[in-house]
């Protein structure tokens, strides 16, 4: 036997070994998933577990870089102030530039604050995640928490979570409205792990980062929550993150007060966002090296820690001191105005951490200071400055997160007292409708609005706004001459079908609109009024038009603020020359086509990025279905001419084009007749064997791929 058997032996064994395991896995994973209740239910603990593992885990190595970088965890404002200052410079300096490595070299996902990069997977690639964030995000924030950057464990927390459920359904090929519901189970036992508030943390993932609460999944979602949190409470006792005292509601009075500190709540959380961007944005166009900027935010961080070691890491200590009212009103509110700036940098500069702990130190901070200036005015029918630290933690994270149902339960739940819920009400919300009304986007989907990603508008709105008015618009049908008579104007109303009629003159020009109703009034006197009265005279002058390069997105919300069935279609504002129409009911049906071909894209999606290129499907009757490139000699060419169904008797399924922002991700979208096939185009495709082995021979590249079905 020669040496070039050998080897051909080989491979062919070693092809046969994978084939063999691929079975085996896919075999397994059918057998797991059983039901559908009992998958999802099964896949809930899973995530619940792991994500209440990562929290105890970041929290534990938090203490362990505190121990190795300060010499204690136990980092109080005494111990601090202890220090030399060049320990309090150069701590967090070092934490700086090891995040800024991680960052750069393995995953740069692990910087910034974590949830919107979750948000952003949910609404663009379908909650896909990479698994490698996991690690990079655990060991980047615990080193610069410890290593005293002004930022919160929860954000890396939410994102470890998402991360975890996200590689759980890609491992287990779930469709991508199922991975969304994992990713979300991730993110609550993240935040439910944190803050010991399993309803806290479904909430959250619900109202943030899925965004609406008509979830039909909600039930795994709870269940990793409580989940998460009982590995909490097992390993890290079952107490809330940080001791509250007791307080209650002194007298109705109060809900002035509280009333008022919602209102200043919600200006300090729009003063926080607009900093912490500021920084971003000035970061982001500094001329240093990735590397550098965290440096230099770094040596900030270290030289305002100098002056105000409060700054430093969660804030927890402070926040506690603040709740006991041992803190002056006037540091606290010089507290604020540090915290926001030093959270600002420790996150523009590079730097992993979240904006929720920074997000409760100032309202804790703010509330004291407010609450304590109060009590002075007001001593006998006002609570102590504890009470409004407490109150001011839920308006503050309300406000900066458009979350007040979140904040409201976290805060509830970690003071598991019902009488301080009315202010916590009347504070949240008022700081959430104040932050709303002057910024629609909050602290996490500014970011991704700066990125053009708009989850506000409504993702199922959006899927109208790839398409334009041409498309779905019908003729010239449904006009009516300017100086047409009465009769003539009667016989179309009663015998066409048009809800409204276009008035057009001798030049084509919209005039104005007309309807049955608008001449019922001349029933009677037709025959009297036949030759003096024309179109023009008893038109509506009020009317909206469109024009042919105007999105289905628009237009939508057009129809929703009239009560109009039809709208003209016209050139352009200024000539309003008349070339068209289009009905409500159109653009419904082409809403509810796109909305089901996304839905039906995704799953396709789905099952084809976990195909092999070139690996094959059987279906019914002996059809195939197959994942290959697109011959060479098609790119450039559109769909429609290439006639690919009648000259080689296949359906294209689908198109999966490489992304343009050059990552290994692929968009995918269906096939249409005006669409150009791109170089690198992959097309799933069915039919029968034949067929694909005649399609794949126009192409060298795929004279690998053979359709036979896969070993059973």
């Amino acid at each position: 036997m020669t040496a070039r058997e050998k080897a051909g032996r080989i491979v062919n064994l070693a092809e046969a070994v994978i084939r063999l395991l691929l079975n085996y896995y896919e075999h397994l994973i059918a057998r797991f998933r059983g039901t559908e209740h009992t998958f999802m239910v099964a896949m809930a603990v899973i995530i619940g577990l792991l994500g209440g593992y990562s929290a105890v885990a970041i929290q534990h190595l938090i203490h362990f870089f505190q121990r190795l970088f300060w010499g204690s965890d136990q980092l109080t404002l005494e111990y601090l102030n202890a220090l030399p200052f060049y320990i309090k410079l150069g701590v967090p300096v070092g934490g700086s530039l090891l995040v800024g490595l991680i960052s750069y070299f393995f995953a740069r996902e692990a910087r910034g604050h974590g949830v919107p990069e979750v948000m952003e997977a949910i609404a663009l690639r379908g909650g896909k995640i990479r698994p490698r964030v996991v690690l990079a995000k655990l060991f980047s924030s615990s080193i610069y928490i410890g290593a005293g950057g002004s930022v919160g464990r929860e954000g890396p927390v939410i994102q470890i979570g998402s991360a975890i459920g996200s590689a759980v359904g890609q491992f287990f090929k779930v469709n991508p409205k199922r991975l969304k519901t994992f990713v979300a189970c991730g993110a609550a036992s993240g935040i439910a792990a944190a803050f010991n508030a399993p309803v806290g943390g479904a909430l959250f993932a619900v109202e943030v980062i899925l965004g609406n609460f008509a979830v039909t999944q909600f039930s795994p979602i709870v269940i990793s929550s409580v989940v998460a949190t009982a590995v909490s409470r097992h390993y890290l006792g079952d107490h809330p993150a940080f001791p509250v005292p007791g307080y209650e509601l002194v007298s109705p009075f109060e809900l002035i007060p509280y009333a008022v500190l919602g209102l200043l709540a919600g200006l300090v959380s729009l003063l926080f966002i607009k900093i912490l961007y500021a920084s971003e944005d000035y970061f982001h166009k500094s001329p240093f090296h990735d590397l550098l900027k965290p440096l230099i935010g770094g040596l900030i961080i270290g030289g305002m820690g100098i002056l105000v070691p409060a700054i430093y890491g969660v804030g927890y200590d402070s926040m506690y001191m603040a709740l006991e009212g041992k803190i002056a009103w006037y540091i606290m509110a010089a507290y604020v105005l540090a915290k926001i700036l030093a959270t600002s940098v420790s996150l523009g500069s590079g730097g992993s951490g979240g904006v929720f702990a920074p997000a409760l130190f100032l309202g804790t901070m703010l509330g004291g200071a407010f609450g304590a200036v109060v009590h002075i005015f007001f001593p006998g029918i006002t609570a102590g400055s504890g009470a409004y630290s407490m109150v001011g933690m839920a308006a503050v994270v309300a406000g900066t997160m458009h979350a007040p149902m979140t904040a409201i339960l976290i805060i509830f739940e970690i003071t598991n007292d019902y009488t301080i819920i009315l202010p916590l009400m009347v504070s949240s919300i008022i700081a959430t409708i104040l932050t709303m009304k002057l910024k629609k986007e909050s602290i996490y989907t500014l970011a991704l609005a700066k990125k053009g990603i708009n989850l506000y508008a409504g993702r199922d709105i959006n899927l109208l706004k790839g398409k334009k008015v041409r498309d779905i618009m019908g003729g010239g049908a449904g006009t009516i001459r300017y100086t047409d008579k009465l009769p003539v104007v009667m016989q179309k109303l009663m015998t066409e079908g048009h809800n409204d009629y276009f008035i057009v003159n001798k030049y084509g020009k919209l005039k104005g609109t007309l309807s049955l109703q608008d001449v019922k009034d001349f029933m009677d006197q037709r025959e009297l009024l036949a030759d003096i009265i024309i179109a023009g005279d008893i038109m509506r002058y009020d009317f909206d038009t469109v024009k042919p390069e105007d999105n289905l997105d628009y237009v939508m919300h057009l129809f929703a603020r009239t009560d109009k069935r039809e709208l003209a279609v016209v050139n352009n504002d200024k000539e309003k020359k008349f070339l068209g129409f289009i009905r409500i009911h159109e653009l419904i049906d082409t809403y509810n086509k796109e909305l089901f071909q996304r839905d039906l894209s995704g799953s396709m999606d789905s099952l084809a990025s976990n195909m092999e290129s070139g690996r094959t499907i059987e279906f019914i009757d002996q059809y195939r279905l197959m994942e290959l490139p697109i011959p060479d000699e098609f790119v450039d060419q559109k769909i429609r001419n290439l006639d690919i169904r009648r000259n080689y008797d296949i359906e294209i399924i689908l198109v999966r084009s490489k992304s343009q922002s050059g990552s290994s991700d692929r968009k995918a979208h269906f096939p249409k007749g005006d669409y150009a096939f791109q170089e690198g185009d992959e097309v799933l495709v069915l039919g029968e064997p034949e067929n694909i082995d005649r399609f794949q021979k126009r192409n060298p590249r795929n004279s690998n791929y053979h359709s036979k079905a896969p070993a059973e």
